[in-house]
């Protein structure tokens, strides 16, 4: 019974996002309490403790390091669900700061800081986000950052992974710079 509960929410998730769910099926398969608890990954980041357009730097930039893909579009198209302005989102993609709305700017360099393990970076960086949204807000920025990861890493680790393909902001192509990570 709880497997075809959750088999719903995956349908459900792929007609609103249209987006290929099939790695999900396979854990739910396979693993159904893991499934479950994996599922409470999305629910973990307060996407009221910072602005949309910092979330949604903060976990672009952690999907674009682990996937080029698919798992890029969803960031896009939920971010824009968010409340992400298309023209910011494009310039994230396109690793095009002056082109960032202020928030969005200070959360891609965050992140990109962060997984470059650069500290001498990240640490202004960090104090300028709780100077700006508290601690609340630096643990939404860092979720978002982590959570983007698991879901390509997970895709791909059990062979669901799609080659780079276009992404697309309100419906135009726009371009991703797949720019190293060191800030």
């Amino acid at each position: 019974m709880l497997k075809a509960i959750l088999s719903r929410q995956i349908d459900a998730f792929e007609r609103a996002w249209g987006y290929d769910a099939s790695y999900m099926r396979h854990v739910l398969r396979a693993a159904p309490l893991s499934f479950l608890k994996f599922s409470f990954v999305a629910r973990m980041t307060d996407h009221r403790a910072a602005p949309a357009e910092a979330l949604a730097a903060a976990g672009l930039v952690g999907t674009l390091h682990e996937d080029c893909g698919p798992c890029v579009q969803i960031g896009v198209d939920m971010a824009t669900a968010g409340g992400a302005r298309p023209e910011v989102l494009r310039a994230i993609l396109a690793g095009d700061e002056a082109a960032m709305s202020d928030e969005a700017r200070l959360a891609w360099r965050f992140a990109r800081a962060s997984l470059a393990r650069d500290l001498e970076a990240v640490e202004p960086l960090r104090d300028e986000i709780v100077r700006r949204w508290g601690d609340r807000g630096l643990v939404a920025l860092s979720l978002a950052l982590t959570t983007a990861r698991m879901y390509p890493t997970l895709k791909y680790a059990l062979g669901y992974g799609k080659a780079c393909s276009k992404v697309t902001v309100g419906g135009v192509a726009a371009p991703v710079a797949h720019l190293p990570v060191a800030a």
